[in-house]
């Protein structure tokens, strides 16, 4: 039977990266992954450019139930310690918006780096490698795999969330928490798009593949000012995928699709300058000529020129176009989900260590635990911290 100093579950971002930073310590490591492929999920982020962190981290950009939680970890590995690294290998990148940063060749190169650090660590890696049962005693953790036993001290979870299930997505992570007393908290889909009701989504339908800028609210108060993509399920973009973190169902969401426009002084300064100007070819000028049209079709948009624009359908049209409410009729749920709300309730674990904290020896990390970041690379950079933290303490115990 091996035994090893760590074995870490998971060989996607944060695994990798623990596994790496704790074998450069000194730590023998065994990492372990059921797919063929280390990084899948990496490979597939940011139109396969992967946004590996952003440049504006920082705690407010996470939801958790304990929102202390991941202070620690976030100040003691930062964004810039990341990038610091991916300089060191060479990988040209580029800021997209709102400090978004991408590789400017292809996600790859993030699971190359993983791949290399942790060759440089010496880490043990298997893939198509299933852990079938984990027991605990006084000599450690004893893992079965599908043909062999493990045995180690410190077992890490980086099994990440549900999100995906195509990637090979699981619920292992949760089971062994609750497995050894731990308090699972509910998990959802987060970072994912909206479907709509039927009358709306068949009157919605010819706009599929639109975008406008656009500000979206939250019952709760939450605003993003971020793009709005019509599909032909309902809504998705940007902005969308991050609401959809603090929407809960049942509940309507506010959409401003001209943020960028006082549309009620817009149309008087345009009404004082070209009276005969049709209303539509006028707002032509702030929005796409299809949803303009489709707007029309749907009676929300009279076919009136500027002038005979009455002050009532004025407010109505501003209402509908600055002020339009929606009630969501659910996500597209975890297939296209890009992370697990809720998880591993961090009240249960170290926020500097990441062990549990009456489980010795147990540690989780990444997108497992309850902790979940906006879209645009804050999710990446919670797994570099995370596992950076637990790599620590790892060879810290060595």
């Amino acid at each position: 039977m091996e035994r090893f100093d760590a074995v870490i579950i998971g060989a996607g971002a944060a695994g990798m990266f623990c596994a790496a930073i704790a074998g450069q310590a000194g730590c023998r490591v065994l990492l372990l992954d059921n797919g063929k492929k280390p990084g899948r999920k990496i490979l597939m982020s940011g139109g396969g450019r992967c946004n590996f962190t952003n440049l504006y981290v920082e705690p407010a950009a996470y939801l958790s139930q304990n929102p202390h939680f991941c202070k620690s970890a976030l100040a003691r590995y930062t964004q810039w310690d990341f990038i610091d690294l991916v300089g060191k290998h060479g990988i040209a990148w580029h800021e997209k918006t709102l400090g978004q940063l991408f590789c400017d060749d292809s996600a790859q190169q993030i699971v190359d780096l993983l791949v290399a650090e942790c060759t440089k660590g010496n880490v043990t890696t298997r893939l198509r490698s299933e852990v079938l049962d984990v027991t605990r005693d006084d000599a450690g953790y004893t893992l079965q795999l599908n043909g062999e036993s493990v045995i180690t001290h410190k077992l890490v979870i980086a099994s990440g969330g549900l999100s995906m299930p195509g990637l090979g997505a699981s619920p292992f992570g949760y089971k062994i928490a609750e497995q050894f007393g731990l308090k699972v908290l509910p998990t959802r889909a987060g970072l994912v798009p909206f479907t709509l009701h039927k009358p709306l989504l068949e009157q919605l339908s010819l706009l599929s593949g639109v975008s406008v800028p656009s500000t979206i609210t939250a019952e709760d108060g939450t605003v993003f000012r971020e793009s709005l993509l019509f599909t032909h399920r309902g809504l998705s973009g940007p902005a969308v995928l991050q609401i959809s973190s603090y929407w809960q169902p049942g509940e309507f969401v506010t959409i401003n699709m001209l943020p960028e426009c006082d549309l009620d002084a817009f149309l008087n300064d345009q009404r004082a300058a070209h009276p005969n100007q049709s209303l539509k070819n006028t707002l032509a000028m702030q929005l796409p000529k299809r949803l303009i049209e489709c707007l029309q079709q749907l009676g929300q948009i009279p076919d009136v020129t500027l002038k005979q624009l009455n002050s009532r359908e004025q407010q109505a049209l501003v209402d509908n176009l600055t002020r339009w409410r929606v009630q969501p009729n659910g996500t597209e749920g975890y297939r296209t989900a890009e992370v697990t709300l809720g998880g591993v309730d961090t009240h249960e674990l170290s926020s500097r260590t990441m062990e549990a904290r009456n489980v010795p020896g147990l540690y989780f990390i990444g997108e497992v635990m309850d902790v979940t970041g906006w879209l645009g690379g804050y999710n990446f950079q919670w797994a570099w911290s995370s596992a950076w933290a637990c790599a620590q303490a790892l060879a810290e115990q060595n």
